[in-house]
């Protein structure tokens, strides 16, 4: 492979924005990189690459990404941190509350999870 086509693969802008991004989700979620990290069957390192632009990040992993946080994939390319610092309380209480409940893998954890939150909200 020629020089020129490895220095093609070189993190851009788009890839800090995104890592940003991801940063600052993973951040609201109050998880740590590893726990991320594992969630999405990658290392710490390798989210950490991704995090601070070091890294690209493929298709793939931006719709892991966006399936996980439960935001669209044109989410993570938003702006940077101005954009999402306008973001308002109560959209990062609820993409707490979906992190929690992603991240729950028992059926019935996730129904009484359900039956709480109908509780809570009156219906």
């Amino acid at each position: 492979m020629s020089e020129d086509k490895r220095s093609d693969r070189k993190a851009v802008a788009a890839d800090r924005v995104v890592g940003a991004n991801v940063r600052r989700l993973r951040a609201d979620a109050a998880l740590t990189l590893s726990e991320l990290a594992e969630a999405l069957s990658i290392s710490h390192q390798q989210l950490q690459k991704y995090e601070t632009g070091a890294n690209r990040v493929s298709a793939g992993m931006l719709y892991e990404l966006a399936r996980f946080f439960v935001v669209p994939v044109d989410q993570l390319f938003e702006g940077g941190d101005d954009e999402l610092s306008q973001e308002t309380d109560l959209i990062r209480a609820r993409r707490k509350c979906h992190a929690v409940i992603d991240r729950s893998d028992s059926q019935s954890r996730l129904e009484a999870m359900a039956k709480v939150l109908r509780a809570m909200s009156g219906d």
